[in-house]
C-alpha cells in the first residue's frame, strides 16, 4: 500500500485528528502494509530565487526557511525520515506537483536536467561534509547545497501533475539515471512513481509514460476517483467494465511501459471527505480489488489519499489490509499449485508490493 502524507487533507486545525508528524504515521501504520509514503508536495521546482518550494500544510509550521529563499528547512523531518526508513521499513518518496503546481515545466531539455541535478543534490545522498550549506570547494562561486531534510535522503520521487508539464521527460529521465547510478553503488532501493488520473491516457503524464520520450517508472498510483472512471463506476459481477478502466492501465503496463515490471496501484480516497467522488466503504471496495487481481502481475496494491483522512476513518486501512492479505494468500496458493511449490517474486527494486 501507499499513503500520501503532508497536506492535512482532513482539515482539522487541532486535536487528535489533525495531521501529525511523519513518524506518527510510520509507527501507527506499522501493522498495515503502507510500505510507501509519498510526502506531498514540492509545489514548485524552481521559484524566483532558483529553489524549489515545499508545502506540508500544518507540519510546515515546524520548519523554518533558508535565508533568502522560500525553501523550507525541516529538522523534524530530517529526524523522522530515516526513522521511518530504518525502524518502520517505510519507503519515503517526495511527490512533485499537486493541485497548486503552476510552473508548467522547463524552457528546454537542458533546463530540465539542470533542475533534476539540483533536486537530486538536495534530496538524494548527502555530500561528504558535516556542513550541508558549505559550497563545494572546487570553486568559490559554487552555490551552497541547501538540504531541507538535512542528511536524510529520500527513497525516490513521485510525479503528481494535474496538467501537462513541458520538457518533463528529460527531467524524469535525469532523475531516473541519477537514482540508478547511486543504487548501483550503494545497493539502496530507489523508486520513481507517478500519480496519473484514471482516464487513459492521462493528459498530464502521458509524455513520460508512453511514446518515444517515455521513462522507466516503477509504479503508477492511478487516481481512481474524481472521475467517471473511478472505483464508484465499478459494476460488481460484470466481466467487462464500461467505465472503470483498470484494464487500460494493465494494457499500458504490459505493452507500452518502458519497464514491463511496472506496478499499477488502485488509488482511492481514504474517507468520504477525501475526494468529490470515488470513496467506497471497504465492503464495496473488496469486489473491485478481487476484480483487478485477475489482471495478474500488473497489480501493485492500493494507494490512499491521504494519511490524515485514513486516521479519521477508523478501521478503513485495517479492512483494506485484510482484503489485500486474502488476495495475496489466494495468489500464493495458485502460484504454488501451478509452479510446483514455488510462489514467485512480487518484489520490485527491493520493495514488496501488494500486501
Amino acid at each position: 500500500m501507499a499513503a500520501y502524507w503532508g497536506q492535512n487533507s482532513y482539515g482539522q486545525a487541532s486535536g487528535n485528528l489533525t495531521q501529525q508528524r511523519l513518524s506518527y504515521y510510520c509507527a501507527s501504520m506499522l501493522t498495515y502494509p503502507n510500505r510507501i509514503i509519498p510526502l506531498a508536495f514540492m509545489t514548485a521546482i524552481s521559484d524566483s530565487t532558483g529553489h524549489p518550494q515545499l508545502n506540508f500544510a500544518n507540519q510546515g509550521d515546524k520548519c523554518t526557511t533558508f535565508d533568502g529563499t522560500q525553501l523550507l528547512n525541516c529538522p523534524e523531518l530530517a529526524t523522522d525520515i530515516p526513522l521511518c526508513q530504518t525502524q518502520y521499513n517505510k519507503t519515503i518518496l517526495l511527490s512533485i506537483g499537486g493541485a497548486t503546481y503552476t510552473e508548467g515545466g522547463f524552457a528546454n531539455a537542458t533546463a530540465a536536467t539542470t533542475a533534476a541535478d539540483r533536486i537530486w543534490s538536495m534530496f538524494g545522498p548527502p555530500p561528504h561534509t558535516t556542513n550541508l550549506t558549505t559550497p563545494t570547494p572546487t570553486t568559490s562561486t559554487t552555490a551552497p547545497v541547501l538540504r531541507p531534510f538535512g542528511t536524510a535522503q529520500l527513497d525516490g520521487f513521485d510525479f503528481d501533475f494535474e496538467s501537462p508539464v513541458t520538457n518533463i521527460s528529460p527531467f524524469a529521465q535525469r532523475l531516473r539515471s541519477l537514482m540508478s547510478a547511486a543504487s548501483a553503488t550503494d545497493n539502496r532501493t530507489r523508486l520513481l512513481t507517478a500519480a496519473p488520473q484514471c482516464p487513459f491516457p492521462d493528459a498530464a503524464d502521458d509524455a513520460f509514460l508512453s511514446g518515444p520520450d517515455a521513462v522507466a517508472i516503477d509504479a503508477v498510483f492511478v487516481q481512481f476517483y474524481n472521475n467517471y472512471c473511478g472505483v464508484q463506476s465499478f459494476v460488481p459481477g460484470a466481466s467487462e467494465q464500461s467505465n472503470f478502466d483498470y484494464g487500460a492501465w494493465d494494457t499500458w503496463a504490459r505493452t507500452e511501459a518502458v519497464d514491463s515490471g511496472v506496478k499499477v496501484f488502485v488509488g482511492v480516497p481514504a474517507s468520504a471527505t477525501a475526494a468529490g467522488s470515488g470513496y467506497l466503504p471497504p465492503a464495496n471496495l473488496a469486489p473491485v480489488l478481487e476484480y483487478v487481481k485477475g489482471f495478474g502481475e500488473s497489480f501493485g496494491g492500493v494507494m490512499v489519499w491521504d494519511a490524515s483522512q485514513a486516521q479519521a476513518n477508523a478501521g478503513f486501512l485495517a479492512s483494506v489490509k485484510k482484503e489485500l492479505v486474502e488476495i495475496e494468500e489466494e495468489s500464493e496458493a495458485a502460484e504454488e499449485e501451478s509452479c510446483g511449490g514455488y510462489g514467485g517474486d512480487r518484489t520490485r527494486r527491493g520493495v514488496e508490493f501488494r500486501a
